[in-house]
């Protein structure tokens, strides 16, 4: 093997003025093991959807799992941008995530009802990074926070909406 081929991936300084990059990665890496969870808990169900309800939810839920695949991108990027490593294992986004899974199938409301719990939990967590970024100058990651919370409480109250009697 070549040596390009046997460069381990290592942090890197980044002097860009951003405070405390360890502590805003780590919390982007909570926030990246969430939407990973998330993605592939939407995605699930999405596939196993059943009832007079099935087009609606196939259809809300594909465009949720569309952006937060995506989302998973821009925010492993992030920790790049700021000198980390983002999350390699799929033991660390266990260990990180606080999407859990159901015991039981869940029924085609009780889906919808897990996805919009979760949406909260996530949309608490990036709120909580947006408060570390605070005094720590880093807009970039801020702005990203902001825009990933607003597509998690819209999409909770979307679900909520769809079942709400």
């Amino acid at each position: 093997m070549t040596n390009t081929l046997n460069i381990v991936p290592d942090p890197d300084t980044v002097k860009t003025g951003v405070r405390d990059v360890e502590g805003i990665a780590n919390g982007l890496a909570n926030v990246l093991a969430d939407t990973y969870r998330l993605t592939f808990k939407t995605h699930a169900y999405h596939w196993n959807v059943t009832g007079p309800l099935f087009y609606s939810v196939h259809k809300l839920t594909e465009g949720q799992y569309e952006n937060m695949f995506a989302a998973a991108d821009e925010l492993a990027e992030r920790i790049r941008s700021l000198g980390q490593l983002a999350p390699m294992k799929m033991a660390d986004i266990m260990e990180r995530s606080r999407v859990t899974d159901l015991d039981v199938t869940p029924s085609a409301g009780d889906m919808i009802s897990d996805l919009a719990n979760d949406h909260e939990k996530l949309a608490n967590r990036l709120h909580a990074l947006i408060e570390l970024t605070e005094g720590r100058r880093d807009p970039v990651t801020e702005d990203l926070a902001t825009e990933r919370s607003a597509f998690h409480e819209e999409a909770a109250w979307m679900l909520r909406a769809l079942i709400a009697s």
